[in-house]
């Protein structure tokens, strides 16, 4: 999202720059995101997207977006997709084998649920094969990773933009997006590898409501924006911090996913949070109940006035805790 020129900004040009195919390099081949798709092992099979050429797609140059074009945005309608527990057995992709869901997985993810279990094959297939998450992590896709992502909804604004910093495998953005039609998801990753995964998960699932940018974010500050920003394992929280306010909007959200020293690191960052301006640091426990263990969030508050303020789509705890105060008052 672009936001208008300020006095004293240069005035960015925008120049289209054609991409040319990449010659594949030396080693063994590389599988395309549709073929894992496709080879669901009795399971349904992502939507074909639109020939892309052959091999990966290229990933766009340093700068660049890459727009989803596989049609209308992905809708969270009809049933819910329901999981029949620890005897279903697991899925198995050439080398891959992908767990099957937990029970808590369709609680959490509902509808969108089918379209999670294709993102944890594509984790598992071409996400292990291209380096981009490690071959020890695919037995521990949901509990870990996927889970853990899905229940940071309960923290972001209904119709909110939001911008996953060092995106990487997708992880929470792609999660957060799927589950989320409601949102405007902008993935920014610097590594080219990354964004031509990223680009092939966006087409493969469909996700319309999904942008690819290539650049880092002290490299797009004052061209990017967005209510909220995300980000999971990127840097320590003081550094991740001078990132992430360059690309929220005032009075905007920043979630930091973090583990268990996510206090101790608050604490820590907290003499260069108050320099930045911050107005509210806060460490959060996201999907309380709906997973174990629930997903440790430090959140600040950007400064400024003007913020996104948009209900939550799901009560957390905080908010449960600040009605019932209410309520006791009056």
């Amino acid at each position: 999202m672009m936001l208008p020129p300020q006095a004293g900004w240069p005035v960015p040009v925008p120049v289209p720059v054609p991409v040319p195919a990449r010659a594949a390099p030396a080693g063994p081949p590389v599988t395309p995101v549709a073929t894992w798709l496709s080879s669901a092992g009795g399971r349904e099979a992502a939507p074909p997207p639109p020939p892309p050429g052959p091999g990966p797609v290229p990933g766009p140059g340093l700068g660049q977006s890459l727009s989803s074009s596989a049609g209308p945005p992905a809708t969270n309608s009809g049933s819910p997709v329901s999981s029949s527990g620890p005897s279903k057995p697991e899925i198995t992709l050439s080398s891959a084998v992908v767990p099957a869901p937990p029970p808590s997985a369709s609680e959490v993810f509902g509808p969108a649920l089918a379209l999670a279990e294709q993102y944890a094959r594509l984790l598992a297939g071409p996400g292990v094969e291209r380096g981009l998450i490690g071959p020890r992590e695919a037995g521990r896709l949901w509990e870990r990773h996927l889970l853990n992502c899905a229940v940071v909804d309960e923290l972001v604004p209904h119709g909110a933009s939001l911008i996953d910093i060092g995106s990487g495998a997708g992880l929470p953005g792609i999660v957060l997006a799927l589950l989320r039609p409601d949102l405007r998801v902008t993935l920014l990753e610097p590594m080219a590898r990354r964004v031509t995964f990223l680009g092939e998960c966006v087409a493969g699932l469909r996700l319309g409501n999904v942008t690819v940018h290539r650049g880092r974010a002290e490299e797009v500050t004052g061209h990017l924006a967005a209510d909220v920003v995300t980000a999971r394992a990127v840097a320590p929280l003081d550094r991740l911090a001078t990132l992430a306010l360059g690309l929220v909007r005032p009075g905007g959200t920043v979630l930091a996913l973090k583990g268990e020293r996510a206090a101790h690191e608050a604490k820590a960052a907290g003499p260069a949070l108050r320099r930045l301006g911050v107005t509210e640091v806060t460490v959060l426990s996201a999907g309380t109940g709906r997973i174990h263990p629930a997903t440790t969030v430090v959140r600040l508050i950007a400064p400024g006035t003007g913020g996104y303020t948009g209900s939550l789509p799901v009560a957390g705890p905080e908010s449960r805790r600040r009605r019932s105060s209410t309520r006791a008052r009056k």
